[in-house]
């Protein structure tokens, strides 16, 4: 399976489009992205991604459904634990920091629901 980071960056944006969407049309893909392209353009790029195994294609009621090939958070988690390799030394530790340093207002929910991610990460066993 190809790394998504190795992608061209307009097969890049579709995919990354595509894995927001979950599931969903070439022409919905196409609205979707910042600077839209045609369709037959992005008919490619989803084809494209298909062949190299990214994503599946599947008949719906209106054309072909187009979803991730792989659930999208283990797409995330695998970009996320390059980015902390690249960015953060491997550090998830500094990688939270900086997330919760970019000044968003944590909600009471979200708050809690990292406490409980710490505590868990801390009782690990290495």
């Amino acid at each position: 399976m190809a790394v998504i980071e190795s992608l061209p960056r307009r097969e890049r944006e579709v995919f990354e489009t595509l894995c927001r969407l979950e599931s969903s049309t070439a022409a919905a893909v196409r609205a979707g992205l910042s600077d839209p392209l045609s369709d037959s353009a992005v008919r490619t790029l989803l084809s494209r991604l298909e062949a190299k195994g990214l994503v599946e294609r599947t008949p719906g009621p209106d054309g072909f459904l187009y979803s991730p090939a792989q659930r999208t958070e283990a797409v995330a988690a695998g970009a996320l634990r390059r980015m902390i390799d690249t960015f953060f030394a491997g550090s998830a530790a500094s990688a939270a920091t900086a997330l919760l340093g970019l000044g968003q207002r944590l909600t009471p929910e979200e708050a809690a629901a990292l406490e409980r991610m710490i505590d868990q990460a801390v009782e690990r066993k290495p």
